[in-house]
């Protein structure tokens, strides 16, 4: 049985300290765009964030209207081909966090639910931003009530943020109302107003209520602004348990279920499955890197691992 109540095994609340401990451990990894070859940040070389500095970005043929001074000679002679290098010119980065914290969160079976995981994936890329010298901000939402922390590159902007996300963490209850499917697009649309041009966007969800909507709301954001999904799910959404014959609930709703059926147990499997590929499938066709960040494991070390980068700072 999942137990999502104070004192269960998987830990359903998350306070101020332990997120702004987290400040230590956002290193290892980075959110811009370039990444190693391979990663799934690699390959965004139309990315309107182009880093901070003067820092060599990419190595490509030499097309029509490039600038001589950039060719490379020694790669030129090396591949037979004219090449340029590219560099990246600094700018002041935006991210923008769109953490979810809403009842369908409030689910786990090991270490914690996925709410607060959100809440550490959150914390941080909040605190990696505040690190590289560039702005963040967020916006916080549950069933309820939509949180909006204007930019700045203050850490008391960063320590507003995770004070928001703690508040609407600590109020989930599981004997909350219904969950409200809607309010993800309505998240992303508040997004796009908030976000001109040039921002980072990133989605921490477990995506409940995604639908063709969210498609055309997300792909707006793409136009103007980068866009990272971070996918958050828990090992039960995937597989269902033997346990028997078992009641579970959605607010007064009460449904008896008989788990140990195979027909049943490979239906639950392959409709997490297919959502799963649906939001890959729509991140590669954006050129969105989409994170899946599991309830049962260490949040730093799967975000480390995901971004598939080491940096020292």
């Amino acid at each position: 049985m999942v137990r999502t109540d104070r004192g269960s095994a998987a830990r359903a609340y998350v306070s101020l300290d332990e997120l702004m401990r987290l400040r230590d451990h956002a290193r290892g990894f980075s959110l811009l765009p370039h990444q190693p070859r391979g990663g799934p940040l690699a390959g965004r070389h139309g990315s309107r964030l182009r880093g901070r500095g003067l820092d060599f970005a990419e190595l490509r043929r030499y097309q029509d209207g490039d600038d001589i001074r950039a060719i490379d000679w020694l790669a030129t002679a090396r591949l037979r081909a004219p090449q340029v290098r590219i560099y990246a010119e600094e700018r002041d980065r935006v991210t923008l966090l769109i953490v979810d914290q809403r009842i369908t969160m409030f689910f786990g079976s090991q270490r914690a639910t996925k709410a607060v995981v959100a809440a550490e994936a959150a914390a941080l890329a909040a605190w990696r931003v505040i690190k590289a010298g560039d702005r963040i901000a967020a916006l916080v939402f549950d069933d309820k009530e939509r949180i909006v922390v204007r930019p700045s590159r203050r850490v008391a902007t960063v320590h507003r943020v995770l004070s928001e996300i703690v508040r609407l963490n600590n109020r989930l209850s599981s004997d909350a109302a219904p969950p409200d499917p809607a309010m993800l697009n309505r998240a992303i649309a508040e997004a796009a107003h908030l976000a001109p041009h040039d921002w980072l966007i990133v989605v921490i969800s477990d995506n409940f209520g995604a639908d063709a909507t969210t498609a055309q709301l997300i792909s707006g954001l793409c136009a103007h602004n980068d866009v990272i999904g971070v996918l958050i799910h828990d090992p039960l959404e995937a597989e269902l348990p033997t346990l028997g014959r078992v009641v579970v609930a959605e607010g007064a709703a009460r449904l008896a279920v008989e788990t140990g059926s195979a027909r049943l147990r490979r239906a639950y499997g392959s409709d997490f499955a297919a959502r799963q590929a649906i939001a890959h499938s729509f991140g590669r066709h954006r050129a969105i890197p989409i994170l899946t960040v599991r309830t049962d494991a260490d949040v730093v070390a799967q975000i480390r691992s995901a971004l598939h980068r080491t940096t020292a700072a």
